[in-house]
């Protein structure tokens, strides 16, 4: 009887052990350098430029410039949450500005 009672604390607390190491993991996970994200920003930027949104979008793709500059002052200051985010940002702006230019290069 003490083996079960002893066996059912332990494998309680192998339980709690689990869920706390991976809630950790997630969490290490989140607040990393939001690597990948600038990287599709950048990219986004790249293609809408090619795609001449300097002319047709011209306004989107300024402030996915902006969202992109902060994102790198924001990773500069290890904040990576918020970098993260206006990286994510930059990305959506200069998606619209690419389907802008699209667009207005479909019409020409």
């Amino acid at each position: 009887m003490f083996f079960i009672i002893r066996s059912g604390r332990i494998a309680g607390l192998i339980r709690r052990g689990t869920l706390v190491a991976l809630l950790l993991m997630a969490a290490a996970c989140e607040t990393g350098p939001p690597v990948q994200e600038m990287s599709d920003a950048r990219q986004a930027i790249a293609v809408a430029r090619e795609a001449g949104a300097e002319e047709s979008a011209a306004a989107d793709l300024q402030q996915a410039e902006a969202y992109l500059s902060s994102a790198e002052k924001k990773l500069a200051e290890r904040a990576y949450a918020q970098a993260r985010s206006d990286a994510m940002q930059a990305k959506e702006k200069a998606l619209a500005a690419l389907a802008v230019a699209e667009r207005t290069d479909e019409q020409r």
